[in-house]
């Protein structure tokens, strides 16, 4: 019996309620308004340091693939919130147009596997770190071919290097502070990330 009831209070606390998906959603609209203002104001002052300097900062673009799976604790959150924001910033008119949409599902499911690891039970500094440097992998991995095919290998390693290391520090520790910013104002009650 206590068998069925754990199996029963997991797959429980797995179903999303309207709260969730809510909140999921309005975090990844702000985050997609964020990511065209990061693109139209912030990126264009790193592009004169060239490759592959610019992308210590691309880890903004990796937030809501951490800072959701934070607040809300369900298998898909990471990848639900990085394609909503993906899509916000297509439609506002991202200078990557159309590819931004699979740049974010890659980068969600780079951060949606480390979270799926620990069976989204730990949401600690390092798990955050990790998925975060885990979405960074999954920019690499979409950006190599994509856009750096006939780069030399070591400005393809140095690209990747930046990309999860600025995952790592801006989305994973980063969105890791920013949710507990959000918690100490008690904005986060309905969550267990509040209580």
């Amino acid at each position: 019996m206590s068998a069925f009831a754990g199996t029963r209070g997991a797959a429980e606390s797995a179903r999303w309620r309207t709260v969730d998906i809510v909140v999921v959603a309005v975090l990844a609209v702000a985050f997609g308004v964020v990511f065209w203002a990061w693109s139209a104001y912030v990126w264009v002052w790193l592009k004169p340091l060239g490759e592959p300097w610019e992308y210590v900062i691309s880890g903004m673009w990796l937030m809501p693939a951490v800072v959701a799976p934070l607040i809300v604790r369900k298998p898909g959150a990471a990848l639900f919130a990085e394609l909503v924001a993906a899509v916000v910033s297509v439609l506002l008119g991202s200078q990557w147009g159309l590819d931004t949409l699979l740049s974010g599902f890659v980068q969600g499911a780079g951060a949606e596997l480390v979270f799926g690891f620990v069976m989204y039970r730990n949401f600690g500094v390092i798990v955050a770190l990790i998925a975060g440097a885990g979405a960074g992998t999954g920019e690499a991995l979409h950006d190599i071919p994509v856009y750096f095919p006939t780069y030399a290998a070591n400005l393809q390693v140095g690209i990747a290097g930046l990309e999860i290391l600025s995952g790592a520090a801006i989305a994973g520790v980063g969105g890791w502070l920013l949710v507990r910013s959000l918690r100490r104002t008690g904005a986060l009650q309905a969550f267990p990330q509040g209580q």
